[in-house]
């Protein structure tokens, strides 16, 4: 399987008395993404499946993801990608769709370097992802503990 892990692009800063959940992606965040996006295209990335944490931001991560990369796909809503969760959970639900030759994860930090991480059974601090990169890692998933490989890595800096 096909790992793609993307990170939410830019958000809207915090403000008091207004819910995190509820930040939505900046103009410049949307750029950027689309900018990761569109070098992803042309790389031809296709994916199956994807799937998303349920906060605003990550949302509109994957359905400008599922327009750009999987046509006709809807992002699915899974609390395994929202910011408490845990790489084992992650794993988890990834599992769910073996068969699946590429799924897309959108979400948040640190969980997702932490799942990259524990997908390649490497060090904790082994990838920083920057808002709106994109990486793939492929991986068995028809194991309890993967042992994946990183293909590689696209910071919204070298998609301009």
């Amino acid at each position: 399987m096909q790992i793609y892990i993307l990170r939410h692009g830019i958000a809207e800063d915090r403000r008091p008395g207004r819910s995190d959940a509820g930040r939505a992606l900046t103009d410049d965040g949307r750029e950027k993404l689309s900018a990761v996006l569109r070098r992803a295209q042309g790389a031809e990335v296709a994916v199956t499946k994807i799937l998303t944490s349920p906060l605003r931001r990550a949302v509109q991560t994957a359905e400008m993801a599922a327009e750009a990369l999987a046509p006709g796909t809807r992002p699915i809503r899974t609390d395994a990608l929202a910011p408490e969760s845990s790489p084992e959970r992650v794993w988890a639900e990834l599992r769910k769709y073996a068969g699946e030759p590429a799924v897309l994860i959108a979400g948040h930090e640190p969980l997702l370097s932490a799942t990259a991480a524990f997908l390649l059974r490497a060090g904790p601090s082994i990838i920083d992802l920057k808002k709106g990169a994109l990486a793939r890692i492929d991986v068995d998933e028809n194991t309890d503990r993967p042992q994946g490989v990183l293909e590689w890595l696209l910071p919204p800096k070298l998609a301009k």
